[in-house]
């Protein structure tokens, strides 16, 4: 488990470097709603005695310090230090997050969006503010921000956790620095939690589009060459038949509605059998995460975002993020793993293989291209 440090260090200095690191940060960030200096600082000699050591991280709005997952971080000795943002009153589609000093800006890219709704967990995780933020996702509000932020994004399997939607459709997840950081989540939130290592080439279908969306050229470029890079390094094996689906977006927001006709159940239903198929045979499907590349503050216009990620909410299989690369013109763009439901742990050691394969060991996606800006 990911230590923040150790009760002979000065884990109390380590955790005022992080406040005033936000403090500096945030005015033009604007991925925070609440720091929470004094209590942070209350919480640590308890923490520091704890596994997690202090561990600093961000939850998801107001309200995420409630979340299931928020309380099993502090009682394994994690210290909560704020409240990340998420989009405000009237700005869903103009801009993905609305922190304390305003709109939250990408860390690659302040003109453009960080994705939402998790806005503020993965800008901050991105800026190097906190190693992990916890996030919820129900239409790809985890591995959306995680993509155009370039860190690593994890919605669990569908009823894995406790989440408070009533649609079934929203999953808790995590946004880390990495799949290593990741780890510390999933083992302070499932009691049974088992490291899975993946036995490589791990079998993948790969689809740029799921059969109906319509992906970028740029970004389905930026996503082929990740994959030929995992087949190069024994990482991957594709295998044949791609991966087909019927566009889901209609039984999406039936669903959300809770208004589901019988075409919509049909989608559903059918998409359904076609991923239990290909589960059967292969354990790994790849995709982008989105058929877009980061947009502006103003909005994506009449494209949807969520095309590549809310099938699985549908559907309820697990599935993350990993940084594969950047665009032209400096927007990260994410490559999507999913796995079969409840294999979890496996996904996470998949997406461990995939980050090692694309970056060298130990360096941050950050440095890949230089400073942000």
């Amino acid at each position: 488990m990911t230590a923040y440090g150790d009760t002979s260090g000065d884990v109390r200095g380590k955790l005022r470097a992080v406040l005033a690191a936000i403090d500096r940060a945030d005015p033009e960030l604007c991925a925070f709603l609440d720091v929470w200096h004094e209590d942070a600082l209350a919480r640590l000699p308890a923490a520091s005695r704890l596994p997690l050591a202090g561990l600093p991280f961000a939850v998801k709005g107001r309200t995420g310090i409630r979340s299931y997952a928020a309380r099993r971080l502090i009682a394994a000795g994690g210290v909560p230090v704020g409240s990340a943002s998420v989009p405000g009153p009237g700005t869903v589609w103009q801009t993905w997050g609305l922190g304390a000093h305003g709109r939250t800006v990408n860390p690659w890219r302040p003109d453009r969006t960080p994705g939402g709704s998790s806005a503020g967990s993965a800008a901050a995780v991105a800026a190097g503010l906190v190693p992990l933020a916890t996030g919820s996702d129900g239409a790809g509000s985890v591995r959306i921000p995680a993509a155009w932020c370039g860190v690593f994004g994890l919605k669990t399997t569908n009823g894995l956790l406790p989440s408070p939607d009533r649609s079934g459709l929203a999953s808790a997840g995590v946004l880390a620095a990495s799949a290593v950081e990741a780890e510390t989540y999933l083992r302070c939130v499932l009691d049974d939690y088992a490291p899975a290592t993946p036995s490589l080439p791990l079998s993948a279908v790969y689809s740029p589009d799921l059969g109906f969306a319509e992906t970028e050229p740029e970004v389905a470029a930026v996503v082929r060459g990740a994959v030929r890079r995992l087949e190069a390094a024994g990482v991957v094996r594709l295998a044949g038949g791609g991966c087909a689906l019927l566009d889901p977006a209609a039984a999406w927001q039936a669903v959300r509605g809770g208004n589901v006709a019988p075409p919509e159940a049909e989608v559903r239903e059918e998409n359904g059998r076609r991923l239990d198929a290909l589960f059967a045979r292969t354990p790994l499907l790849l995709t982008p995460v989105t058929p877009n590349r980061p947009h502006g503050h103003e909005g994506p216009g009449d494209t949807f975002s969520t095309a590549l990620t809310w099938a699985f909410n549908l559907s309820g299989h697990p599935a993350a993020s990993v940084p594969a690369g950047f665009t032209a013109d400096g927007c990260p763009v994410g490559l999507q793993l999913v796995a079969d439901r409840g294999r979890d742990a496996g996904l996470l050691g998949a997406a461990g293989a995939v980050e090692r394969a694309l970056w060298t060991p130990g360096e941050p996606f950050a440095q890949v291209r230089g400073p942000r800006g």
